[in-house]
């Protein structure tokens, strides 16, 4: 069996202006951000995502979609039931943070492939910039396959380049080596075969300090693959797509923010899932693209409001398969 699995940052998946599930000091942080986000624009948000989430893996859907920058479960799950793919029976796993901005990482996941993680199943973390700003989520998995495998997933959103590369560079340094760590607890938990996919928007490239020294992300799979090595050593997938005019996100010239990274056992084959090969992808539907970037959907208070985009960022996606496939 084939598992797809998918990540998109969403662009500001808000619920509508004064929503009641919006907190009281969230509300007043957003409120000039969010002025005209009315429920028609939501719902068509809404269906501009659905629209794209619908044709993945050849329009069979997601098994497995990452996303970030949704600001809650209910607008999640408004994005979920809106979903019209008659094989799937979805699920949602969202961890609330006290992101400044509400912005959260999630999974989407068919409850047909995979069970439901429990709470306990379920953790996250806030990188701190002098206050809450964005967050990495990890969420142990269960295939429902016989036998079952265990697949831990870690979504992540970093802090971002806002006042300037180099000056925010250590907050996202801050997460690669919280990242690390919580390899690290995996690996002592499960055992150094449990099967891992890393995936987010990390706000930077795969050739920058923070993925390679201390997310420990290479290009090369051969120290990935090795057993001598003692460190949580991760395979970027993103190397062989980083090619003239690819990749995730638009910003002066096409940068790779949005990547998937695999552990050495989806290298291995040793825990009964293993990585499809040349399988990974960055989606370029002739829609998602205007004007050379990313068609973006905005939102009615700021410039390049376009109710027929979508999103600043494209997706990406990976297969992994179970071993007797």
């Amino acid at each position: 069996m084939e598992y797809y699995i998918a990540w998109w940052n969403v662009e500001n998946l808000f619920d509508v202006n004064n929503a009641n599930t919006r907190p009281a000091w969230l509300q007043k942080k957003l409120n000039k951000e969010l002025n005209d986000w009315t429920n028609g624009v939501l719902k068509k948000k809404v269906e501009q995502l659905t629209s794209i989430i619908e044709q993945m893996n050849g329009g069979n859907g997601p098994d497995v979609l990452g996303v970030c920058e949704v600001e809650s479960e209910a607008v999640l799950t408004r994005l979920v039931n809106a979903i019209n793919l008659t094989d799937r029976d979805y699920g949602i796993v969202h961890s609330d943070t006290k992101d400044a901005r509400g912005i959260d990482v999630a999974f989407i996941f068919d409850k047909k492939k995979f069970k439901t993680p429990k709470k306990s199943d379920v953790f996250n973390h806030v990188v701190l910039k002098r206050n809450a700003t964005r967050d990495i989520v990890q969420v142990n998995f269960k295939t429902k396959s016989n036998p079952e495998n265990d697949l831990v997933l870690i979504g992540n959103h970093w802090p971002s380049r806002m006042g300037g590369e180099l000056s925010s560079e250590p907050y996202r340094i801050i997460a690669a080596e919280t990242l690390s760590y919580w390899l690290e607890r995996i690996n002592d938990k499960f055992g150094k075969e449990v099967s891992v996919v890393v995936m987010g928007d990390f706000n930077d490239e795969p050739y920058n300090r923070s993925m390679q020294k201390y997310a420990l992300s290479e290009k090369d799979s051969k120290r990935v693959k090795s057993k001598r090595s003692t460190k949580p050593y991760l395979y970027n997938l993103m190397w062989p797509l980083q090619t003239d005019g690819a990749g995730t996100h638009f910003y002066d010239t096409w940068g790779m923010l949005d990547q998937i990274l695999v552990n050495r056992s989806l290298l291995s084959k040793s825990d009964g899932l293993s990585l499809v090969k040349n399988s990974q992808e960055i989606i370029r539907f002739p829609e998602l693209i205007k004007s050379g970037k990313p068609r973006r959907f905005g939102r009615p208070s700021a410039k390049g409001f376009d109710q027929s985009g979508y999103s600043d960022h494209l997706p990406i996606a990976m297969k992994i398969q179970a071993a007797d496939s």
